[in-house]
């Protein structure tokens, strides 16, 4: 599902003085090398053992958002993370919707907070992604980009603590580096996104299939308790997937490969909708 990435030497402007410790992504991004390899290395070199980034942003000022990942997790994590629809409770990506501030998680600051948080965060250690630290980047690109470090160790001690505060500022400046290296080698290059091709997931039929039946995506969230926000970030999985331009292409495509039906159940708002006075949608 991910394919390696391999840069075509992009010219990055101020390579010349990130700390020395990034050498081996420099190094790999000059040298059109592929980047899984040095990630991975840097990424232990600072205390973590797996690194993900993920963005929805446009790809040119004419479009809609398209969504793009590269990890260094597992494939079969990163197929049941999308399958399982966790972004939705993931409190990695959750942060950064309304937070520039760096989250620093552990199993002790997320726990409690929801049934389903609790069994996200059993499945995500058991999968060795146990506390961490995440971070939004600034895009120029109207989107969102999502970079996170992440650690086995289930309790972030006091000591842990210190020397994660310690390198925050080369985490962060990681973070900015790497979004940098793949603008320029995958999106500006026009090269498809490693999730193009990938099954829709649950919730992303039931995101297009009420779509398909007229509904926004405020009335979608409302129906599937979920925010306006993340019914987006889905719809854009779901045009990146699909391989298409927009969301009338993506109910069109869906309908004639069969993956959703117009005349299936959808739910209460369908029905809802249907009834109500044309002003708007109701509860």
């Amino acid at each position: 599902m991910l394919a390696s990435l391999c840069p075509n030497r992009p010219r990055l402007n101020g390579a010349a003085f990130l700390p020395q410790v990034f050498a081996p992504l420099v190094d790999a991004a000059e040298h059109g090398t592929k980047l899984e390899a040095a990630v991975a290395s840097l990424v232990k070199i600072l205390g973590f053992d797996s690194f993900m980034y993920g963005t929805s942003l446009c790809a040119r000022p004419d479009s809609e958002h398209k969504s793009y990942v590269f990890t260094t997790q597992s494939p079969d994590w990163v197929m049941r993370y999308d399958q399982r629809a966790y972004i939705e409770i993931d409190p990695r990506v959750i942060h950064t919707f309304d937070s520039a501030m760096p989250l620093v998680w552990d199993q002790v600051s997320e726990r409690g907070k929801s049934r389903e948080l609790d069994a996200f965060l059993d499945d995500a250690a058991a999968h060795g992604i146990a506390s961490g630290v995440s971070l939004s980047i600034f895009s120029a690109r109207e989107g969102h980009v999502v970079v996170a470090y992440n650690s086995s160790v289930p309790v972030i001690n006091e000591v842990r603590r210190f020397d994660i505060s310690r390198c925050l500022g080369d985490l962060v400046l990681l973070g900015v580096y790497f979004h940098e290296v793949f603008m320029k080698t995958v999106v500006d290059r026009g090269l498809s996104s490693s999730l193009q091709g990938a099954p829709l997931s649950p919730q992303e039929r039931r995101c297009l299939t009420l779509a398909a039946h007229g509904l926004t995506s405020r009335q979608i969230g409302a129906e599937l308790n979920i925010s306006e926000r993340m019914v987006e970030l889905h719809v854009s999985h779901i045009r990146t997937k699909l391989g298409v331009a927009n969301r009338q292409e993506a109910i069109a495509k869906a309908v004639a490969e069969g993956l959703i039906h117009r005349g299936e159940p959808v739910l209460r708002a369908v029905n809802m909708r249907n009834t109500s006075a044309p002003t708007g949608f109701r509860r």
